[in-house]
């Protein structure tokens, strides 16, 4: 069975002071700290691309695993819309090129945003069982920095670059439970690109995740028979202090308000990576059992899942 073995993130040490971009626009700690919730948004180098974080991420996850070599890595999947220059080739076979991986492994980009990670772990986990595979890669990495307009108050304060890596594999200590998808596509105009640029309509994003994320876990929950009580913690997409918040309070009437982990402190709305990053500091070192993740955002799209150590 095919579950995550080991997680290992990349995140810039250079970025934004959200407190000074807080006083150009009139914001002060206690909204910086209480809606935003980030302090410092990293930020990738000018010279970077997308590429070059998804290699130093798995760089990283090489160096923590030295049991796993390049040559094992079958597939190699990335999560994001941001890829190279203008996204012609697909940002995996360059990351391939990078990482010096073999010319026999399966490369292929997903498309997503902040749902991408639980839909990922998904695709990959089905993709290797299905030809036989034995040690997948599945990368995350969207830099909004790339599109956010700096001028934009809506958006210039939420978004951090950051990239991680998952090592999916055989004999693994996490395993995939039961999930749940879904898609709106009639809420793409409120997160999309014009121009080149970034547009967010916050009002209606946080009505979406306060509509659909409780219930979804909900459901979720009861497709897997399990209580709240059942699960040690629930990691979901870290949109905002705000999101994470209100989500928590409407999830079973904030009776388990207190396991929704929130920590953007210093990276900000990372997109796809904000999850794994949750997961690979909360959750591989942990005691915990059973986690519920769901990633929610532009597409609309949305996907929750059950992780568990058996």
């Amino acid at each position: 069975m095919i579950g995550i073995k080991s997680i290992a993130s990349y995140v810039p040490k250079a970025g934004v002071d959200n407190y000074a971009q807080g006083a150009k626009f009139g914001k002060d700690e206690t909204f910086i700290l209480g809606k935003i919730g980030s302090a410092f948004l990293p930020r990738k180098e000018d010279a970077q691309e997308t590429s070059d974080l998804c290699v130093e991420a798995a760089n990283q996850l090489f160096a923590n695993n030295p049991d796993l070599s390049r040559d094992a890595i079958d597939v190699l999947i990335v999560v994001t819309q941001n890829g190279d220059e203008e996204g012609l080739p697909h940002t995996s076979a360059i990351v391939q090129h990078k990482l010096g991986l073999s010319t026999n492994v399966a490369t292929f980009d997903i498309s997503l945003g902040c749902s991408g990670y639980v839909y990922g772990i998904y695709a990959i986990k089905g993709f290797m069982e299905a030809t036989g595979l034995k040690n997948g890669l599945l990368i995350t990495a969207d830099p909004y920095s790339k599109i956010v307009d700096p001028e934009d108050r809506n958006t210039t304060m939420l978004f951090g670059d950051a990239a991680t890596a998952t090592w999916m594999g055989e004999d693994a200590p996490w395993h995939l439970g039961k999930s749940k998808f879904g898609s709106d596509g009639g809420g793409a105009e409120f997160l999309k690109t014009i121009n080149g640029d970034f547009y967010m309509n916050g009002r209606q994003v946080f009505n979406f995740a306060l509509v659909k994320v409780p219930a979804h876990l909900n459901e979720l929950l009861t497709d897997s028979e399990l209580q709240a009580s059942d699960i040690d913690a629930f990691c979901i997409h870290q949109g905002s202090a705000a999101i994470v918040d209100a989500v928590a309070r409407r999830f079973e009437e904030g009776a388990s308000a207190d396991k929704f982990i929130k920590d953007m402190l210093e990276t900000g709305n990372t997109v796809s990576s904000s999850i794994p990053l949750l997961l690979e500091k909360h959750m591989l070192t942990g005691p915990w059992k059973r986690v519920a993740i769901s990633g929610f955002g532009v597409g609309l799209s949305w996907g929750s899942a059950i992780l568990y150590r058996p």
